[in-house]
């Protein structure tokens, strides 16, 4: 089963053809999870907007696989989106939703000629890698929030918690009945490409790199290493990512408030040329 996608009503002064945004969700989240559906309202203030619930999560069929797979979710929902007749589409993403949407971004990014730098992870049937020449799922725009920059990360306590969820068959069935999230039980084989292995094949695509300095979950490190592998490929002649650290925010959809839905609801309408 395909991932459930929303595609709220075009607003009155909604002009056809304009700017779609498409957000990803975090870890145990769904399109119908009352920060998302928040999200979601700023941001059709500015744009139209589609949601979706990625394998696994809420009504969506399938199984969660951390966000390897996932990246065709928001391929599908990208292709939606330009489907509806938009002509210029942006993703957005939390959490396990930020690491999807660079990826994604790596792949399906403004730049055909780069994408086939892409093909590190494309070893096993099904990779997001297969649909290189799916030009309808392209990107044009992308902003990662809460996002993590590498994979395995234990550093703090919460993060062991989610470790504790997705490794043991106990852990699966409290994700199953007490989050509405079902894990699969296979380790990645291959292991995807991480989000800092990724984020060097986005550019020139726009990308925002937004986190919290009291996030929980990943600390300043993560942001940083991400912004800096962006920094690195540009070699301080080309585009290189945006970095916003947020003073008192913490992780994800939830700790997002309206002001900084705002902003990167502007952002995606309107980012920096590259």
């Amino acid at each position: 089963m395909p991932p459930r996608v929303r595609s709220p009503a075009p607003a009155p002064d909604e002009r056809a053809g304009g700017t779609a945004i498409v957000l990803a969700h975090g870890f145990t989240g769904s399109a119908d999870k009352p920060a998302v559906r928040r999200a979601a309202g700023v941001f059709r203030r500015h744009a139209a907007v589609i949601t979706f619930s990625f394998r696994g999560h809420g009504r969506s069929g399938g199984r969660s696989t951390l966000g390897d797979r996932e990246v065709l979710d928001l391929a599908s929902a990208v292709e939606w989106a330009r489907a509806l007749g938009h002509a210029r589409v942006v993703t957005v993403g939390f959490s396990m939703g930020g690491s999807v949407v660079l990826r994604h971004a790596a792949v399906h990014g403004g730049r055909t000629d780069a994408r086939p730098a892409a093909r590190t992870d494309a070893r096993s049937p099904g990779r997001a890698d297969a649909r290189t020449d799916a030009r309808d799922a392209r990107t044009d725009a992308v902003a990662a929030v809460s996002a993590p920059a590498r994979w395995y990360y234990r550093g703090t306590a919460p993060m062991r918690r989610l470790h504790w969820v997705v490794t043991r068959p106990v852990g699966r069935l409290v994700g199953r009945y007490g989050l509405r999230t079902r894990i699969h039980d296979r380790d990645w084989d291959p292991v995807p490409l991480s989000p800092v292995e990724s984020v060097p094949l986005i550019a020139p695509t726009p990308l925002l790199i937004v986190h919290g300095d009291r996030d929980p979950y990943f600390p300043l490190d993560h942001p940083r290493m991400l912004a800096a592998a962006a920094a690195a490929r540009s070699g301080g002649s080309g585009p290189s990512a945006e970095l916003w650290l947020e003073r008192g925010m913490g992780h994800a959809e939830n700790a997002a408030d309206e002001d900084l839905l705002t902003r990167l609801a502007a952002w995606l309408v309107a980012p920096p040329a590259p």
